[in-house]
């Protein structure tokens, strides 16, 4: 039974799918003239923070939600963490995390958009320039993982990419009513 007294007051089934590309010409690039992608060189909590609820706040992106600075500090503050950031406009459309690995693996551990920049073709064009970017780090393999309770556009963009299934695992986990948001109470949804 869950306890309706705390923050997560929703049982749920996910369904986790795990994808991986083996060689860099298995991409299937999608590119737009206007998408500006560049890394964020300096560990900056602050701008992290920002993106993944910006991003993840209408998909119950929460793991993250309580850390404190410290922490967000020392995830981002080493150097096979990789922020890379969509730009259009001079404006953040979205991002992508990414981390070296042992066996020279990549895993892309944060992706996506910025709700205002979704269904113009940028998270195409982003994955696409991230891809290329985890390969140019020398990986032997690219991999990510997405559940059902993301966008279903993140799967039908990183199977369009090239990204094939390897693994699928269904799990119960406890949510919070109400999406989270990028804020307390603005409960919005892409």
């Amino acid at each position: 039974m869950v306890d309706t007294t705390s923050p997560f007051t929703k049982s749920v089934d996910v369904v986790t799918t795990h994808l991986e590309m083996l060689a860099a010409d298995d991409l299937c690039a999608s590119l737009c003239t206007d998408l500006v992608f560049r890394e964020a060189e300096n560990a900056c909590p602050e701008l992290n923070r920002f993106l993944y609820t910006a991003v993840g706040g209408a998909w119950y992106w929460i793991d993250r939600l309580s850390w404190t600075y410290e922490r967000w500090l020392a995830y981002l503050d080493r150097e096979q963490l990789h922020t890379w950031i969509g730009y259009v406009n001079e404006t953040p459309a979205g991002f992508c995390e990414m981390e070296q690995q042992a066996d020279d693996h990549v895993e892309i551990r944060s992706f996506g958009l910025i709700p205002q920049f979704v269904g113009h073709g940028y998270g195409g064009d982003l994955l696409t320039r991230s891809v290329q970017q985890a390969w140019a780090l020398g990986a032997s393999r690219v991999w990510l993982h997405t559940c059902s309770l993301d966008s279903p556009l993140g799967l039908k963009n990183y199977l369009a990419r090239g990204f094939r299934v390897f693994r699928t695992v269904r799990a119960t986990e406890l949510i919070p009513t109400e999406i989270p948001g990028p804020w307390p109470g603005s409960g919005w949804r892409s």
